[in-house]
């Protein structure tokens, strides 16, 4: 661990900003750096009910450029709280939010995963990403809630 970042996923939630101080406080007890990661699901087309939606090139140019910014105001927020020497590295994926997590993973000494906070209906239809993250990663993971 004293040697391999802490990798903290987000989904820019109040939940995951909770889950980023952990990180901090990680990073700072045990002088590693901090690797930040943002996964942007692939968009849905023919084989989701029949319909077919396709996303324009401005569309996607745009949630770029928000996800881009969010990224870099979370890294000034995160960089104040974080022990001088440290860093923290912007990383954005693309694809299934689990796979994507698990394969940034590989090579991290902990990580510092929200937990989700929807129930009912919401909670049954969507995949529980973070459960998946405890199952199957490699490395220590915290979970917060």
């Amino acid at each position: 661990m004293r040697t391999q970042e802490v990798l903290c996923p987000t989904d820019f939630s109040s939940t995951a900003a909770l889950a980023l101080k952990y990180a901090v406080e990680m990073a700072n007890l045990y002088h590693v750096d901090i690797r930040l990661l943002h996964v942007t699901s692939p968009a849905r087309g023919a084989h989701c009910y029949g319909i077919a939606v396709d996303i324009p090139s401005t569309l996607e140019s745009e949630l770029k450029a928000f996800v881009d910014a969010k990224m870099q105001s979370l890294q000034q927020e995160m960089q104040q709280g974080l022990t001088e020497g440290l860093n923290i590295k912007l990383v954005v994926r693309h694809g299934d939010a689990i796979d994507e997590i698990l394969a940034e993973a590989v090579d991290v000494g902990m990580l510092v995963i929200a937990s989700h906070g929807s129930s009912g209906l919401a909670d049954f239809l969507k995949p529980h990403v973070t459960q998946d993250i405890v199952k199957y990663a490699k490395c220590p993971v915290l979970v917060v809630k």
